[in-house]
């Protein structure tokens, strides 16, 4: 039960954090609230949500079937290891660049605010490698299992993660607007600096092996 609430707030705070600066999804979520009421802009982040859910049950059956195969272990930790790489490199120069940017909103009703959540959460291909980064890592810690109730407590708390922070920017968008290029740069360094402890755990635990 320990490792549960451990795998829990571990999954939902890297959810969150991936979610916290400004881009396609989160702007949307805050337009549309803006623009069609906070009651829509919750539906499009609940669309949101449940795609994101859907593409960390896909991670963890990638992650399980791979670490079924142990001469296939040291070939996912590699994978990892180019994955948080990758995002290291990205958030730092994303924080660096530090430039207000228009984020597209796509206009959407009430009628299909849930569906437009999910579309636009279903063209972010980077969701996947992501959260199947994340399971090697939490497998590693021992985490996380494979079995029933560990993958369900991780598919839920990436997908509250994710929901928290559209909730956020869907009823305090207008406190938030004015701050959105500083607030976009901290957050940009913070995600750097965790995927690059990432990027070095990963590189011990393939020294192990």
């Amino acid at each position: 039960m320990g490792h549960l609430l451990i795998l829990f707030f571990a999954t939902f705070s890297a959810a969150f954090m991936a979610t916290v600066p400004p881009g396609l999804l989160n702007m949307n979520a805050a337009k549309t609230s803006v623009e069609k009421g906070k009651l829509n802009g919750i539906i499009f982040s609940l669309g949101v949500s449940t795609v994101i859910m859907v593409q960390a049950y896909v991670a963890v059956l990638i992650s399980k079937m791979l670490h079924n195969n142990p001469n296939i272990i040291e070939i996912l930790l590699q994978i990892a290891l180019v994955v948080f790489a990758f995002f290291a490199v990205f958030f730092f120069i994303a924080a660096r660049k530090n430039k207000k940017k228009k984020v597209k909103v796509i206009k959407v009703s009430k009628k299909n605010s849930f569906f437009k959540g999910v579309l636009l959460a279903a063209l972010n291909l980077l969701t996947i490698p992501y959260y199947s980064g994340l399971n090697v890592m939490w497998n590693a810690s021992g985490w996380i299992k494979f079995e029933l109730w560990d993958i369900v407590v991780f598919v839920l708390a990436a997908g509250l993660g994710t929901f928290s922070v559209l909730y956020m920017y869907t009823v305090y968008f207008n406190k938030l607007e004015n701050k959105t290029n500083k607030f976009s740069q901290n957050s940009n360094y913070v995600l750097s600096g965790l995927m690059l402890m990432l990027f070095v755990i990963t590189i011990f635990r393939l020294l192990n092996n």
